[in-house]
């Protein structure tokens, strides 16, 4: 395989996660997963931020992603089944990894929205890697490449919907 296809088939591969990290900042709002529970620090668990609504809405989205590549690509998945599990072990994955990061951020007292680099840029990636190994997996070198190319997407995701109005801030 070509650098360029190996590329292609990488952000084809994660391209469920990407969906559903982003999905929240439009779906989310409602009521958050911590309930407005604070951890022994006297800090919020995760923040107003990360709620039912956009965690759930991630995830779904993400997986409908994965079930329209099946469509396009079959043979990358083998199976609608496949694709189903796998695009929600992305997705999934992701959006833990999103949570995590923001239990990490609160225990830094780091306020909501406020950019912690790599952490907020990779944490989504390597979680939803590591959910979907065991049903697929993809190369060493395409990790690598993810793992350069995601911050770019991650700040260019987030700048324009800085510019759509979608966030407050463009981070």
């Amino acid at each position: 395989m070509g650098a360029l296809s190996s590329m292609f088939w990488a952000l084809w591969y994660i391209l469920p996660a990407y969906f559903a990290n982003a999905s929240p900042v439009l779906l989310g709002g409602g009521r958050p997963i911590d309930g407005g529970r604070k951890w022994r620090d006297g800090n919020r668990i995760l923040g107003d931020g990360k709620t039912w609504r956009g965690f759930l809405g991630g995830v779904s989205v993400g997986t409908l992603v994965g079930v329209l590549q099946y469509y396009l690509t079959p043979a990358f998945y083998g199976s609608l089944k496949t694709a189903v599990l796998l695009a929600f072990l992305l997705s999934f994955g992701a959006l833990m990894g999103d949570l995590v990061g923001s239990f990490i951020k609160r225990r830094l007292n780091l306020p909501r929205g406020y950019p912690a680099v790599g952490l907020d840029q990779l944490g989504f990636l390597i979680s939803a890697l590591a959910f979907a190994y065991p049903v697929k997996t993809i190369s060493s070198g395409q990790m690598l490449f993810l793992l350069i190319f995601t911050p770019l997407v991650h700040w260019g995701a987030n700048y324009f919907a800085y510019k759509m109005g979608w966030k407050s801030v463009p981070w």
